[in-house]
């Protein structure tokens, strides 16, 4: 009987690199062109906006979350004295300047 015939199995190439120049002023050229072909595309948030964006994220969740487990782990006694001083700061009226 004759043997199988195997068939050649092709291998995927990987897509080639571009080629910089030997030059080392002409390589530095292209690297920094590639490099700033990259930034421009991309949008560029100020600091501000950033910290603001992140600090909102922070609050909103710590809203969320804070409150409810922080009852369930309160005792009765302990939630007891937090509505008495709030009650007490509620109802006492400033002091005025006379």
């Amino acid at each position: 009987m004759p043997k199988p015939v195997k068939k050649p199995v092709r291998k995927l190439k990987t897509p080639a690199k571009p080629k910089r120049p030997t030059d080392p002023n002409r390589a530095a050229h292209a690297i920094l062109a590639e490099h700033m072909s990259r930034v421009q595309d991309e949008p560029v948030l100020d600091f501000e906006a950033q910290y603001r964006e992140h600090m909102a994220k922070l609050g909103a969740k710590g809203g969320k979350v804070g409150g409810k487990r922080r009852m369930e782990t309160m005792t009765q006694a302990h939630r007891k004295r937090i509505a008495k001083k709030a009650a007490a700061a509620r109802w006492s009226g400033r002091k005025k300047d006379v």
